[in-house]
């Protein structure tokens, strides 16, 4: 494939009935190997078996040391991040980006270091903005960048992230990509001089994510410790410097965009406020079997002291609980 076009596209909310129209729409003959990540987590997936019954090219979810090939859909299975080296794929349960796995963007990454220029990345609908410094990576190694129009997508972050912070080329409809596709990787490839330090980003950032060398040289050499922890661990997060939009990493590999890190965060507060209801109701129980053991020996004075706290503990139960269901309403309002 030492001259072929390699296509990677990104999805999440929404994502399949997109990924088939595309799929739907393309050649038996179609002369790109094709990466598909689609936000699944560590469930299982189908959508090897519903991509290759939309149209005429087969899907496959992808395994490491596998060769690209021409003419097939790659997928990255369940809970691992899908990379390309050289012309073959890897695959790697490494740290969550943007509080996913697979997420789009170490594939985005990776292709553009592998294939520069002959690289074309398209992403599709979802929520947030993974897949937008992916892109930014195809950009900077002289790759071309299609966006989803997002006046049709499902959900329009990740399409309206991509059109805010990259110089986008293609931002067309679902149905007019599998033709755009095919215009596409029948061009002739300009190869040009990739500047230095936006290879040496994206090199970098891989390390990071491979803990290759000394990530801490890795991360000093593209960013700086911030004040925020990484939801993921618990490291410190580093800033990386100039990037739009705000982006972070831990030395484990953990990365995300200011929205994503937001949106962990958010996760992390939730859950430790519901912890703390139940430890406080489950304080309130003991406190009250307390005090029916002292009422039943006769210390009438203790158990009153019991009752006083046990009502007392009620009360705390209560406030905090509007406290939290008052944050939810917040949050909710918010991304409607």
């Amino acid at each position: 494939m030492h001259n072929a076009r390699l296509v990677v596209i990104g999805a999440s909310l929404g994502g399949v009935a997109a990924l088939r129209e595309i799929c739907r729409g393309l050649p038996e003959d179609f002369g790109a190997a094709i990466g598909v990540v689609l936000h699944v987590g560590a469930y299982r997936s189908v959508l090897p078996a519903l991509l290759s019954s939309a149209g005429p090219l087969p899907a496959v979810h992808a395994e490491d040391g596998a060769p690209l090939q021409k003419g097939r859909i790659h997928v990255a299975p369940p809970d691992q991040h899908m990379r390309v080296e050289g012309d073959v794929l890897r695959l790697l349960r490494g740290p969550k980006e943007h509080h996913s796995r697979p997420a789009i963007d170490p594939l985005f990454r990776s292709a553009a270091l592998s294939f520069g220029a002959r690289t074309i990345g398209l992403v599709l609908t979802g929520m947030l903005d993974d897949g937008t410094p992916g892109m930014q990576a195809i950009k900077d190694l002289g790759g071309t960048c299609v966006v989803q129009d997002p006046s049709e997508a499902e959900a329009p972050s990740m399409p309206l992230s991509v059109l805010r912070h990259v110089a986008v080329d293609h931002c067309v409809p679902v149905r007019e990509m599998a033709p755009l596709l095919c215009k596409l990787i029948d061009q002739p490839v300009e190869e040009s001089p990739v500047p230095m330090p936006q290879r040496d980003r994206t090199v970098h950032e891989e390390a990071v994510l491979l803990g290759q060398g000394d990530v801490i040289a890795h991360l000093r050499a593209i960013g700086q410790p911030s004040t925020f922890a990484c939801p993921d661990c618990g490291g410190t997060l580093w800033q990386l410097a100039g990037t739009s939009p705000q982006r972070f990493r831990c030395h484990t590999g953990h990365a995300f965009t200011l929205e994503t890190l937001r949106a962990s965060q958010s996760l992390s507060t939730d859950e430790a406020l519901w912890s703390s209801i139940r430890a406080l109701q489950e304080k309130r129980e003991l406190v009250l079997q307390a005090e029916k053991a002292a009422a039943a020996q006769g210390n009438t004075r203790l158990a009153s002291a019991l009752a006083s706290e046990a009502a007392t503990l009620h009360d705390h139960t209560s406030a905090l609980r509007g406290l939290v269901q008052g944050i939810g309403e917040i949050t909710t309002a918010r991304c409607e």
